[in-house]
């Protein structure tokens, strides 16, 4: 305990009631949360099993967990569960499958899986409107989910014929899951939710099994997540949230700052402890973050500050276009760099959109400078590999029911979601997979025969590739899988572009080309075996762990956005594209929606440890055509005694530039040499 300062000691000793810990960035809100579970255990004698740790992220959680076992003695957590919100959901729907419907070996959907569904179920309505508006459906239905509101319920609510359209479509989703013994992400707190409303016994029994309750980044719950905890901990209150109003930038997904302040209306009682002591960065940047945050309105008020001196002066270039732009914080990298002996891995660059990376990426490239970005689509994230994966796992798994869902309309065989309906019913009756059941003899009782016949016709085809896929040569039969399905010209059919269709393709087959090798190396290792199996499940594996390997610690600069940036920090931050229209984005600006964007911008200030650039193009291509643009109104809320301007829309310091470029050239020669 002597580590942590009085407000952490505070936070971390009370448990006479419920306790909302206000925690600024880098406060140390992690080490609270872990030394409380640690005192817990060990002082208070709640057994580890009736703890609960909550955040919204594997890595979060996982962290977690190894910090609260390194407080422990060896063996004392067991029975400690340390997992994100939908995790702790799935534990409970596996607990209580009778109840909820489910049976044993249920499908999890992904939001890619969920619109192919979705779409073949607006199909069913013959509409280009309905097909075009597939993506404004999903999420309307998943914000309905994360209100706790089903499908019925959307039905009476609808307000318009879109919201309609949607409340509809959200029913025939809904049975489509439930007939495919399936759940979406969104279901995993909705259901636990519904089963705690419905069945009190259920609720007692958890409230039993988790006697306290702690929540991490508890600004970015959502309605149904804020009713989880609710329901666990009412009436008494035995828990802990740590969380950040200014922090909030999640709305879109669905998060609700408002939360913090809805804790005091259920629980009039609760204690406040604010975290104000910044362990991260200088007092410029924090005086810069409090500055800009204070334009919001707050619920509750903090303040941040720090022991660790003042710091340099925050630097504001604004510079010519986005060419120079991204010539100004590449050269400032690399100098910076060997100027001051730094890692590459010290600098990180920030923005609000992905796109915003992409002529960066290349000025760097030029540089020889090593950058990672961070947040975007990894490779078998990307739809056309889930598909082919999806096919593998079929291939030498016929009970993969998940799989199944994926492919069986991927190329389109007109077998609509009637159909599965039909199908999942009669496989549930049958107890067996969907797969098994399609050329079932019966099958003609439950649907009309044309429907039969063409889910037969899908499953003698696959057979033939099954045995294929087994023989002699099993890279041949899926080379033959995917040109037989003519699956290029599904995918050229559904792309934006012909280029964008070509690079799907190109990730297609390489990933038959990863294959191959792989079956090459069994062939080395274990003389002249070729598992096709076993190559599939590595991949499956290697799928898994792709986010697990985005996580690694070499030695590069960091390229991410500011959404994806919230957690994390960096020795020297540089936050590109500061304009209006991007941040704030014009989307949040047409719809009054400054606050979060401003909180945005805090979260970007409050990465840096040691030192922040702040940069704006004056002119910017758009669609084609150069724009001029106009400084972010975030810049002129910054502290001006606290800002050093660089660049065309400022007095120059040509002295400062001419050593910049001096050194930059100078570096270059040296890496020549």
């Amino acid at each position: 305990m002597s580590s942590l300062n009085p407000r952490q000691q505070e936070a971390v000793l009370y448990t006479d009631g419920p306790l909302l810990v206000l925690a600024g960035a880098g406060s140390g809100k992690t080490s609270v949360i872990t030394r409380k579970i640690a005192w817990l255990i060990a002082e208070k004698g709640v057994p580890s099993g009736r703890i609960a740790a909550v955040t919204f992220t594997n890595k979060a959680a996982r962290e977690m967990k190894e910090r609260v076992q390194s407080l422990t003695e060896r063996g004392s957590t067991r029975g400690l569960i340390v997992s994100t919100f939908h995790n702790l959901g799935l534990r409970i729907l596996k607990q209580e499958l009778a109840a909820s419907g489910l049976r044993r070996g249920f499908s999890i959907l992904d939001q890619t899986d969920s619109k192919e569904i979705l779409k073949e179920i607006l199909r069913q309505g013959e509409s280009e409107k309905d097909l075009a508006a597939v993506d404004a459906v999903q999420k309307r239905i998943s914000d309905w989910k994360n209100e706790l509101i089903l499908p019925d319920e959307a039905v009476s609510h609808a307000d318009s014929d879109d919201a309609l359209r949607a409340a509809i479509a959200y029913q025939g989703y809904n049975r489509m899951l439930r007939a495919c013994n399936a759940v979406d992400f969104d279901d995993l707190i909705l259901m636990p939710a519904q089963l705690f409303r419905e069945q009190p016994r259920i609720l007692e029994k958890w409230r039993h099994r988790i006697q306290y309750l702690l929540v991490d980044e508890y600004q970015d719950t959502n309605g149904a997540q804020y009713e989880l905890v609710r329901m666990l901990t009412h009436p008494e209150g035995r828990f802990t949230v740590v969380g950040d109003d200014d922090q909030s930038i999640y709305a879109w997904r669905g998060a609700r700052p408002e939360n913090l302040a809805k804790l005091q209306e259920d629980w009039p009682d609760l204690k406040v402890v604010k975290l104000e002591q910044n362990y991260r960065s200088t007092g410029r940047i924090l005086k810069a973050a409090n500055t800009v945050i204070a334009n919001n309105p707050h619920v509750f008020e903090k303040s941040l500050w720090s022991d660790y001196g003042y710091g340099e002066a925050i630097r504001i270039a604004a510079l010519r276009d986005e060419d120079a732009e991204t010539d100004w914080i590449a050269g400032d990298i690399f100098h910076r760099r060997l100027q001051r002996g730094l890692h590459w891995k010290d600098f990180a660059v920030l923005y609000r959109g992905n796109f915003q990376s992409r002529i960066l990426e290349m000025k760097l490239q030029a540089l020889q400078i090593p950058y990672k970005v961070s947040g975007g689509t990894g490779f078998f994230s990307r739809g056309e590999i889930k598909d082919l994966m999806c096919y593998l796992r079929l291939l030498v798994n016929p009970d993969d029911d998940n799989a199944f869902l994926r492919v069986i309309n991927t190329p389109r065989r007109e077998i609509g979601p009637a159909t599965l309906e039909k199908l999942a019913g009669w496989a549930a009756q049958r107890d067996q997979g969907l797969y098994h059941v399609c050329d079932d003899f019966a099958l003609g009782e439950v649907m009309a025969g044309k429907a039969a016949d063409k889910l037969r016709a899908f499953k003698t085809w696959l057979d033939e590739k099954r045995r294929a896929c087994f023989g002699h040569n099993s890279l041949q039969a899926v080379n033959e899988l995917i040109t037989e399905m003519d699956y290029e010209s599904w995918v050229m059919q559904n792309a934006s572009s012909p280029r964008i269709g070509e690079k799907r393709m190109e990730n297609v087959w390489q990933l038959v080309r990863n294959i191959q090798r792989m079956l090459e190396k069994q062939e080395d290792d274990e003389e002249g075996a070729s598992d096709l199996e076993a190559v599939i499940s590595k991949l499956v594996l290697m799928d898994m762990l792709e986010q697990q390997d985005e996580e690694d610690d070499s030695d590069r600069v960091q390229l991410m956005t500011l959404h994806a940036s919230k957690g994390l920090e960096f020795p020297h931050v540089y936050m590109m594209g500061v304009e209006e229209e991007l941040l704030p984005h014009r989307t949040s600006i047409e719809e009054d929606n400054i606050v979060e964007e401003r909180r945005l911008m805090y979260v970007g200030i409050t990465r840096a440890r040691e030192s922040l650039a702040i940069t704006q193009a004056l002119t910017r291509k758009q669609y084609g055509e150069k724009v001029d643009t106009l400084a972010s109104r975030f810049l002129e809320e910054l502290p001006l005694d606290d800002l050093q301007y660089i660049g065309e829309g400022f007095k120059k310091d040509e002295e400062q530039e001419d050593q910049v470029a001096q050194a930059s050239i100078a570096n270059l020669k040296a890496l020549l040499d």
